[in-house]
């Protein structure tokens, strides 16, 4: 299991921490088990939805970027706690996006403790060539009183950036 890293510009609620782990499945899938220490009840948890939307990162969202070894290109999937998720494909750093084709729904489960999100990685081959490839596990956290943190294994200096390369502390296949 590793910690997820808060942004230091960004404080969170006292005693949140977020861990994850990671395996890929059977049929070409990723799993993410996000691990979620929060004593005093501030992160606030979207209202439940279904299906593919925009926007999830402006509220609580775990996401996983997925990038070539080869080349830029990567493919970011973003799934609420709602049950609602996104996926995109990029050429290159925030260049090309578009919706990224995935092969079956992204799914997210579980309750305000542990939280696991499955991503279909069919396709992926496609726009990113061979595995292995670089994998960044982020998430961003709304508190109740509306304030956001953003947790990554990695942050490259400055503001929040999960697109950035540094994002890409992981290694995946």
């Amino acid at each position: 299991m590793l910690q997820l890293h808060r942004h230091p510009d960004f404080p969170s609620p006292q005693g949140f921490t977020l861990s994850v782990d990671w395996w890929l499945a059977a049929e070409d899938r990723l799993t993410i088990a996000y691990h979620i220490t929060d004593p005093s009840n501030r992160i606030l948890w979207p209202a439940p939805a279904q299906g593919r939307s925009d926007g999830l990162w402006q509220h609580t969202c775990f996401e996983a970027f997925v990038g070539s070894t080869l080349g830029p290109a990567y493919a970011e999937f973003n799934l609420a706690p709602s049950g609602a998720w996104a996926a995109y494909a990029f050429d290159d750093y925030r260049a090309g996006m578009r919706d990224f084709p995935v092969s079956a729904d992204p799914q997210i489960a579980g309750a305000a403790g542990r939280w696991t999100a499955t991503i279909p990685l069919a396709g992926l081959d496609a726009l990113l060539g061979p595995a292995p490839w670089r994998l960044a596990i982020t998430a961003v956290i709304e508190a109740t009183d509306g304030a956001k943190s953003y947790w990554s294994l990695a942050h490259p200096p400055g503001k929040p950036d999960f697109h950035h390369p540094d994002c890409f502390a992981a290694r995946l296949g």
